[in-house]
C-alpha cells in the first residue's frame, strides 16, 4: 500500500497557532519536507516532534522530487511543510503535489495559517474577490510595468514584500494607482509587534517614510481594487471608432479595453460584428 502526502500548514508567527492535526500529522508521517530545516527545528523541538527532516526546497526540488515519490509509493507518509504558512503559497511544493496526483498518491491537505488570509480578514479592504500576486518584481522598471498591467484591476490586490524593498514599492503603487487608492499593510503577523495599517496610499507612504511603519518583518501589502467603470456598448464602439482612425484594429480594440475596461477581444468582436452591418 502506497502511504499518503500531507500539505501541512505551520504557524506564520506565533507557534499557539498551529492545530491539533497537524501536530498528530507531523508526529506519525515517516518523513517531514521542510523548505529549511534550521527553520523549522524551532517548530518541532518546541512540540516534542522528533520525526525525521529532509530540505526540499527550490533549489532541490528537481533533484529529490522523483525520491520522494518512490518513498510514498513504497509505502512511506510524507508531511510537506513551509518555512511558515500553507506550502505552496508562494513557497515550493507545486512539483510534488504535481507528481504526487500523476502517480495516484492521495494528497491530504491539513489547513491552518496563511499570511495572505490572515493579513485579508484584518484588512479593511473588501474580500469577496481578490487576487494574489506574490512578490513584485525587485527592480523598478520591471515593478511598474506589472503595476500598470493590473491598474484596471476591480479585484482586491495583495502583495508580499520584504523589508528592504517595502518603502520603494509602496511608492511605486502610489505612482501607478494613484494617491487616493486605499491600501492595508501588515507586518509580523501574529507575533509580538504586528502592526496593521489601513490609510490611503499616501499616508501609508508617509507612515514608511517616518517609520511609523516599522521597517522589520515580512509585509503584506493589500490594495483596494479598481473602481469599476460601467461602459455602455455603443460608447466602447464610439471609442474604438474614433482611435480606429488613427490605429490598426487591435491596436485600437487594445486602447479601447484599456479605456473602459471591456476586454479587448470583446471589442475587437463588437468592432467587426459592427463593420459587418
Amino acid at each position: 500500500m502506497a502511504g499518503n502526502l500531507y500539505i501541512v500548514a505551520t504557524p506564520i508567527g506565533n507557534l499557539g497557532d498551529i492545530s491539533e492535526r497537524a501536530l498528530e500529522v507531523l508526529k506519525q508521517v515517516d518523513l517531514i519536507a521542510a523548505e529549511d530545516t534550521r527553520h523549522s527545528k524551532t517548530l518541532l523541538d518546541r512540540f516534542g516532534i522528533k520525526t525525521k527532516v529532509k530540505a526540499y526546497h527550490e533549489h532541490n526540488e528537481e533533484q529529490f522530487t522523483a525520491q520522494l515519490i518512490q518513498q510514498i509509493v513504497d509505502g512511506e507518509s510524507i508531511a510537506l511543510i513551509s518555512d511558515a504558512g500553507t506550502p505552496l503559497i508562494n513557497d515550493p511544493g507545486y512539483k510534488l503535489v504535481t507528481a504526487a496526483h500523476d502517480n495516484g498518491i492521495k494528497v491530504i491537505p491539513i489547513p491552518g495559517p496563511s499570511a495572505v488570509i490572515t493579513a485579508l480578514s484584518a484588512s479593511g479592504l473588501p474580500t469577496s474577490k481578490f487576487i494574489f500576486e506574490g512578490y513584485l518584481p525587485a527592480k523598478t522598471e520591471a515593478r511598474k510595468k506589472c503595476l500598470q498591467q493590473l491598474i484596471s484591476e476591480s479585484r482586491t490586490l495583495v502583495f508580499y514584500e520584504a523589508p528592504h524593498r517595502i518603502r520603494e514599492s509602496i511608492q511605486d503603487i502610489q505612482e501607478v494607482f494613484g494617491s487616493e487608492r486605499r491600501a492595508t499593510v501588515a507586518r509580523e503577523l501574529t507575533k509580538q509587534y504586528e502592526q496593521i495599517v489601513r490609510d490611503s496610499l499616501f499616508i501609508v507612504n508617509e507612515k514608511l517614510i517616518n517609520e511609523e511603519i516599522k521597517i522589520k518583518g515580512e509585509f503584506v501589502i493589500i490594495v483596494e481594487g479598481a473602481q469599476e467603470i460601467s461602459v455602455s456598448d455603443a460608447e466602447v464602439l464610439r471609442i474604438n471608432q474614433i482611435l480606429s482612425e488613427k490605429l490598426p484594429p487591435k491596436e485600437a480594440a487594445g486602447l479601447t479595453s484599456k479605456i473602459t475596461g471591456k476586454k479587448k477581444n470583446e471589442v475587437y468582436q463588437m468592432a467587426l460584428e459592427s463593420n459587418e452591418k
